[in-house]
């Protein structure tokens, strides 16, 4: 079956930077549904056509992956706001952070604690992966049809590529 909107892809992948450090291996193939909220379009786009078996070379700058670096989504907060145990690399979901935050810290991000001094913490709320041009090596494992009840939540279900709106017209995975 080739691949086209509506049906679900099984792809294993490696995730190099541009100077060829691997930042993620997947070896188990993971299914995905093309055309719904699952991947980013320009994968997408780049998917179509194929079938189980092909694999693909895709280079995919900022604005195409996970965006560029916004400097505005780093905020200092006080440390007296947050758990007792709270270690960098953390994650809070913006929907979740503690009262008395910064009003204007949009809501639909995750956070991720770069930081901790004695009386503030450092949230980021770029994706890791924001402002890095990628190399991703994709093999197509299979292809079915996809389900109604896929079609209909836009998703295969693994929840692995999750595309969110981020802010206006910049979406990102999380």
């Amino acid at each position: 079956m080739e691949i086209i909107p509506q049906c679900v892809v099984g792809l294993t992948w490696t995730l190099k930077d541009t100077l060829g450090e691997e930042l993620d291996v997947l070896s188990d193939p993971v299914e995905i549904l093309l055309g719904g909220n699952d991947l980013l379009k320009k994968v997408e786009e780049a998917l179509q056509g194929h079938v189980a078996g092909d694999t693909l070379d895709l280079h995919l700058e900022p604005e195409d992956a996970f965006g560029d670096f916004n400097d505005q989504l780093i905020f200092l907060e006080p440390r007296a706001l947050f758990p007792s145990v709270l270690e960098a690399g953390m994650s809070f979901e913006g929907a979740a952070l503690p009262q008395g935050m910064n009003p204007e810290m949009p809501r639909d991000r995750l956070y991720i604690v770069t930081d901790i001094y004695p009386e503030h913490v450092v949230l980021d709320g770029n994706h890791p992966l924001s402002g890095i041009a990628l190399r991703l090596h994709l093999k197509v494992e299979s292809v079915r049809e996809a389900t109604e009840e896929e079609v209909g939540g836009g998703t295969a279900g693994t929840g692995f590529f999750k595309v969110q709106n981020a802010a206006p017209g910049n979406q990102t995975l999380h």
